[in-house]
């Protein structure tokens, strides 16, 4: 029977949802030169994303560990117009025990409380998710300002963040609006991102900016400086709603966007890939480009979170046949 000896991934395994400082990023004044500055190597980016999956890996009891540090990382989501209060309720079980207490055992992992990041939802299922997580540690996160296309009226988005932290929403996944963006209006976007940073009060705030809409990777980069200007405490790709979602070439323009912010403020940023991402592969190419690009923190839950719905079905997939040596037929995996 095969065992998981080693669950670290280079920083501790175990890290509180954010730091003991509250993890916020207090955002700096609206500062045009940076996002100027922006330049974009794009045949660098597009070979570096076509060989990320290839030039690095990690195999067996590695492996193994690395999924197992992935399911920490995921905001179990379900953002789907037939949601109801069952649903969201079997998804908030599934995040209290995403891998099978059994499994974990013949890993050598009994005694691992393993929860995912957090369970992202719709706001009229914040209640229902805050209720059935109570006592969990486990946050809710919900979107917000008129997602997905973020085209609801400016007051109206105000008033839904500030009602999905009444009713108990520690996260908030704000969109911007992507007309700043395609017209260059970046004090626009920085004074929308600081307003909705503002509204979320003590909740952590992540901002979406909907790569596959940006037309380019440059405006990918600019629009990453200006929401972390504004405050954003994560930047995140996208809603999962566009035709292009989560990739590795515009992930890791903005990863390096982080880098850059952090090396100008000391200021910590988040990163969340989101839309698309169901397969344990792709969950190890993330990691991969975090551990690259950022090092070990930005491995862990607190500054790196994966939005997906799936993902913890292919990746208890994978850990029973590193522990059995087969694949059990999808039919058997619950709701994930």
């Amino acid at each position: 029977m095969a065992k998981v000896t080693q669950i670290r991934v280079g920083a501790p395994a175990v890290v509180p949802p954010f730091d003991a400082d509250d993890g916020r990023n207090p955002g700096t004044k609206f500062d045009p030169a940076p996002v100027r500055d922006v330049r974009i190597n794009r045949s660098a980016i597009e070979r570096r994303a076509a060989t990320m999956g290839t030039r690095r890996t990690v195999k067996k009891d590695w492996q193994a560990a690395w999924l197992v540090h992935a399911v920490k990382t995921i905001d179990l989501t379900t953002l789907s117009g037939d949601d109801t209060v069952g649903t969201v309720k079997r998804l908030c079980t599934k995040a209290r025990q995403p891998i099978r207490q059994q499994l974990l055992a013949d890993l050598g992992l009994a005694d691992l409380k393993l929860h995912t990041g957090a369970v992202c939802v719709y706001h009229t299922f914040v209640k229902t998710a805050v209720e059935a997580l109570e006592g969990s540690g486990i946050p809710v996160a919900a979107v917000s300002t008129g997602f997905p296309a973020g085209l609801t009226p400016f007051p109206q988005k105000i008033e839904e963040i500030k009602a999905s932290v009444k009713d108990g929403a520690s996260e908030i996944d704000i969109v911007i609006s992507r007309g700043h963006v395609l017209t260059g209006n970046w004090r626009g976007l920085y004074d929308e991102v600081k307003a909705f940073r503002d509204a979320c009060g003590p909740a952590h705030m992540k901002a979406i900016i909907a790569t596959g809409e940006l037309g380019t990777l440059k405006n990918i980069g600019r629009a990453s400086i200006v929401c972390m200007q504004a405050g954003s405490d994560f930047i995140k790709t996208s809603t999962g709603k566009e035709p292009t979602n989560a990739t590795i070439g515009g992930s890791l323009v903005m990863v390096r966007a982080i880098r850059q912010y952090y090396e100008q403020t000391g200021h910590k940023v988040g990163f969340k890939p989101a839309g698309g991402i169901r397969s344990a592969k792709q969950a190890l190419e993330w990691l991969i480009l975090m551990k690259e690009e950022l090092g070990d923190e930005w491995m862990q839950p607190h500054l790196f979170r994966i939005g997906a719905s799936a993902l913890v079905n292919d990746i208890e997939r994978q850990l029973e046949h590193y522990a059995y040596g087969r694949y059990a037929s999808m039919q058997y995996q619950s709701l994930g």
